[in-house]
């Protein structure tokens, strides 16, 4: 297939007009709708603003789909080679121990250049470039086992906005862009993402309580069952979740969407796609402007975490890339586990 010809935009920012250089235009990025690759660098225009308050000034990972939906996509971690002097870092440190200056959006521009490299997920670390050892935003993923849907993750996001209450935190729902629900809740940036992680198992443990049968935290999928797994591991430093207003590698090009509490319940995941979502940022606004204004802390969490280490509920598996942990459980899943003899 011919490529297109190139194209110039101008993309206002404060500090003044950048110019990003569209390659090959007409490229299709998701072929079942038909979208190219000036649409994604365009919506992603649309939605700067909102954007820009939930990944602004935080490393972040690109997650690139070159060929579009139907190619490999493949995760940047490091600022890539040729990227415009006003794109700005972030230093960052793996788990091993490993630095890597990473992507860390300031303005408009950041996303439109991004974008034209195939980035249609935004990955944000839950840290500001101020301080990037200290998360300042808490996150839990609800994420649908087969046999279960969208509609089991919103009641027992709603189960965990009742324990959140009860630690005084305040939580901002939206959609995955798939079947799960993600909410994001903003913490003070004083605790390490050791104690940040061991607040999410806290909270995961409080809301399995309540509803056994419809919510887990069993890291082995075999003992997860048709369950929503509250996945305490994406607390982990380097491990991180598409943002707000992302678009996901999906055939209908869904968007990762903010929305109220109170209506939750009564959206469809599906509706808020590339194409519509625009428009209904222009109505409706952003249901998460206000997380700034809401930061919370972990006291009340760390202390029920204490409570449970008395009572022998410690640590939970970390993922197999992760170095061995003190304190941590053996890291093998319980149907190959030696029986003890």
């Amino acid at each position: 297939m011919s490529r297109s010809p190139a194209v110039e935009l101008t993309v206002p920012g404060p500090e003044g007009e950048r110019t990003v250089r569209v390659s090959n235009p007409d490229k299709v990025y998701f072929p079942d709708r038909g979208i190219t690759k000036r649409e994604v660098v365009e919506y992603y225009l649309a939605v700067a603003e909102p954007l820009l308050r939930a990944i602004g000034h935080r490393p972040t990972t690109l997650k690139r789909f070159v060929d579009g939906v139907t190619g490999e996509p493949f995760y940047q971690k490091r600022l890539p080679k040729g990227a415009p002097d006003w794109v700005r870092t972030a230093r960052i440190t793996f788990p091993s121990g490993r630095p890597a200056d990473e992507v860390c959006p300031t303005e408009p521009a950041v996303l439109a250049w991004a974008a034209n490299l195939g980035t249609l997920d935004f990955h944000p670390w839950p840290v500001r470039d101020t301080d990037t050892d200290h998360p300042d935003e808490l996150r839990i993923d609800l994420d649908p086992q087969p046999g279960t849907d969208f509609a089991d993750a919103v009641a027992v996001a709603g189960v965990l906005r009742e324990v959140l209450d009860e630690a005084g935190l305040v939580g901002w729902p939206k959609t995955s862009g798939g079947r799960g629900v993600h909410v994001n809740v903003r913490i003070r940036p004083e605790w390490t993402f050791t104690e940040v992680r061991r607040a999410v198992i806290t909270i995961g443990r409080r809301v399995t309580s309540k509803v056994p049968d419809r919510a887990t935290i069993e890291w082995w999928k075999e003992s997860r069952g048709e369950r929503v797994f509250l996945d305490y591991n994406q607390a982990c430093r380097d491990r991180t979740v598409a943002s707000a207003w992302s678009v996901r590698g999906r055939p209908g090009a869904t968007v990762s969407f903010p929305v109220r509490w109170d209506e939750l319940a009564d959206v469809d995941p599906e509706q808020f796609e590339l194409r519509s979502v625009p428009g209904l940022l222009a109505e409706r606004g952003d249901a998460h402007a206000d997380m700034d204004q809401h930061p919370g802390g972990l006291e009340t969490v760390l202390d029920w975490a204490e409570k449970d280490a008395a009572e022998g509920l410690g640590d939970l598996p970390y993922p197999p890339d992760y170095p061995k942990m003190p304190g941590e459980p053996k890291r093998v899943q319980p149907s190959r586990a030696r029986k003890d003899t």
